[in-house]
């Protein structure tokens, strides 16, 4: 049963939703609708090539679904709900449209490394049945999508209140800002390569713009895309005490706290960080010397190397 245990926890916020007064019918549309998707998209993929890059597809799309699956079908103050669709849906086409490119160029028939390294991982759990273990690391992202992830968004939509809270407020500028920040840490990215491409030169570590400052800003800045929408769902929930149930509101309290962990684990630990940089000291040999200087995953500033 270890092969179903990074299923648990997203299996608990969907049936939350489902039992919820409140979401009961939208988040059982949003997760038929993210299984659906991702059994297509995804998981059939997986099991003809035993690579799990087409994870990159169904995330962003199956968040672009649950944008206009979100304004379609909740009631809330029409501004309100429009902005928050608004707001997932560019977060999913800015990695979807990507990985649809990513697609076409046929760069998705080689598995990235940080899925490569999921192979590694699951030897120190003991799952010998990669198979098997690929579908339920592929089922958790669509789950993610169905529940932690969908909650705020639907938070936000469902409150009528026409006048938007400061604290509303402050959670969009986060929201802004970060989504900002982390398209210029890509561009910053492709334009180091790009310039690296043309001097002939391989192997280099990016270390210019925000990479001066983390060795994730894009994986920190979409941690803070989702800690701002989180933040302005706080008010949403505050709205809902009394018309929910005492303990599923206290719940969807905590899914809120939860939205920021799991992707936190996601970034860090799953596919993000500590994946991506197994690679990264093997093939570039400057990059002890970056890890050395700066930080991982919090932006400061650089430490003084002997």
């Amino acid at each position: 049963m270890h092969y179903f245990r990074p299923l648990y926890l997203f299996i608990s916020g969907w049936v939350l939703l489902l039992v919820s007064a409140t979401f009961s019918f939208l988040g059982l549309v949003n997760g038929l609708v993210q299984l659906v998707l991702f059994a297509l998209v995804v998981c059939i993929p997986i099991w003809r090539t035993g690579r799990m890059n087409y994870v990159d597809i169904g995330w962003p799309w199956g968040l672009v679904l649950l944008g206009v699956l979100s304004y379609w079908f909740s009631d809330g103050y029409w501004l309100r709900s429009l902005t928050v669709s608004a707001i997932v849906i560019l977060v999913g086409l800015r990695m979807g449209i990507g990985a649809l490119n990513l697609w076409r160029l046929g760069l998705l028939q080689r598995e990235f490394p940080r899925y490569q390294y999921q192979h590694i991982r699951f030897a120190e759990e003991g799952k010998t049945n990669t198979a098997l273990a690929l579908q339920v690391e592929a089922l958790s992202q669509g789950l993610a999508n169905a529940s932690f992830l969908a909650l705020p968004i639907l938070l936000i939509a469902s409150n009528t209140n026409p006048q938007f809270s400061l604290l509303e407020l402050v959670g969009l500028a986060i929201w802004f800002i970060a989504f900002t920040l982390e398209s210029v840490a890509d561009f910053q990215k492709v334009s180091f390569l790009a310039k690296m491409k043309r001097e002939g030169k391989t192997r280099q570590v990016c270390d210019v713009g925000l990479w001066r400052y983390c060795r994730h800003p894009n994986y920190f800045y979409e941690w803070m895309v989702w800690n701002g929408i989180a933040i302005a769902a706080i008010p949403s929930w505050l709205a809902l005490q009394g018309s929910e149930n005492g303990v599923v509101w206290v719940l969807l309290g905590v899914g809120l706290l939860l939205t920021s962990r799991a992707m936190y684990s996601t970034l860090v630990y799953t596919t993000g960080a500590v994946p991506s940089e197994h690679f990264s000291m093997q093939k570039r040999p400057d990059y002890i010397q970056y890890q050395a200087r700066t930080n991982r995953f919090f932006p400061g500033p650089q430490r003084q190397v002997d």
